[in-house]
Formats: C-alpha cells, sequence, structure tokens
C-alpha cells in the first residue's frame, strides 16, 4: 500500500471524533521475576490438589472443579455445582458436607472426612501485576476432562463490575 507523502490538512466539524489521550498504568516486564515456577512445575505442585465436584438432586447433576485447601478435607468450588446433593472424587468417591456457600461470589466450601490430603499451593494475588502468567486447572464439563490446564495474564487490577444490580 502507498500513503500520500504530504499533510492533508481539513478544519475539523462539530461532528468530528474525538480521541481522549490518557497515561496507561505503568507497563510491566514479561519476565519471570527470581525463584518463579515454571507452568510444568505449577501443574505438578498442584493437580493432586484438584478433585471434581459432583452434585446430583431432582432428577439433575451439575459437576465442577474443587480445589483442596487443607490437609483435614476443606476444599473450595463453585456455589453454583453445589445446590444439591455433592460427592468428591479423586480416584475415589466420598461425601461432602457443605461448610456455607455465597451465591453473589459464587463461592463454597464444603469438607469430606478424611485428611492426608494435599492443600493447593496459592500465590500472593496483593502481588499481582498487569502481565503477570496465571493458571487453571480443573474439569472443565466433567470428570471425562480431569485435569485440564490452561494459563492467561493478569489483564487488569482493581475493576469493579456491575453485573445484575451488584457490584
Amino acid at each position: 500500500a502507498t500513503f500520500p507523502t504530504e499533510s492533508v490538512d481539513a478544519p475539523l466539524g462539530e461532528d468530528s471524533p474525538t480521541i481522549d489521550l490518557q497515561k496507561c498504568p505503568q507497563g510491566v516486564d514479561n519476565v519471570p521475576t527470581e525463584g518463579a515456577l515454571s507452568l510444568q512445575e505449577i501443574y505438578s505442585r498442584n493437580i493432586d490438589s484438584v478433585v471434581s465436584v459432583t452434585s446430583t438432586g431432582q432428577g439433575t447433576t451439575a459437576t465442577g472443579t474443587g480445589v483442596i485447601l487443607t490437609e483435614d478435607g476443606y476444599i473450595v468450588t463453585n456455589c453454583h455445582v453445589v445446590e444439591n446433593g455433592i460427592s468428591i472424587t479423586d480416584g475415589r468417591t466420598l461425601p461432602a458436607m457443605l461448610v456455607g456457600a455465597d451465591s453473589v461470589s459464587d463461592l463454597a466450601v464444603l469438607h469430606i472426612d478424611t485428611t492426608g490430603l494435599t492443600p493447593a499451593q496459592f500465590g500472593d494475588s496483593d502481588s499481582l501485576r498487569v502481565g503477570d502468567t496465571v493458571v487453571a486447572i480443573g474439569d472443565p464439563l466433567g470428570v471425562k476432562f480431569r485435569g485440564t490446564y490452561t494459563d492467561g495474564i493478569i489483564s487488569g487490577i482493581g475493576r469493579d463490575m456491575d453485573m445484575d444490580g451488584r457490584t
């Protein structure tokens, strides 16, 4: 393609588009900090902390992913998954008790009566920067896809979202 090399000056009318120039947030280096784990190391350290959650009742079945919080059986999952009876699968199927749930944040805490579980290793969300790599390990669409792994980046921090009258 060729572009004109001479300047074209045309007067701007009232209906002309405007541009709002604002300084962008400070950029970040796309280099892991010292001591950072590779994606493969994160997966291998946490895959044993990921469980499948199945909820059945009144002719419906819901499945989702749970993450082990403590060695003695506390697990976090999505609230919408556990609206009926609950069982946890980590190579065996165990009944679970609902400890608490919050439908606004879509989080629920479950407890299974066992010990010796491997808690997930969480990062420090207060140290996140735009451009940092994040990962998700889970069971999308049920146990059939157990252990699925994906990554992405932090695209923004400190943003509120308004949905259905909630922030």
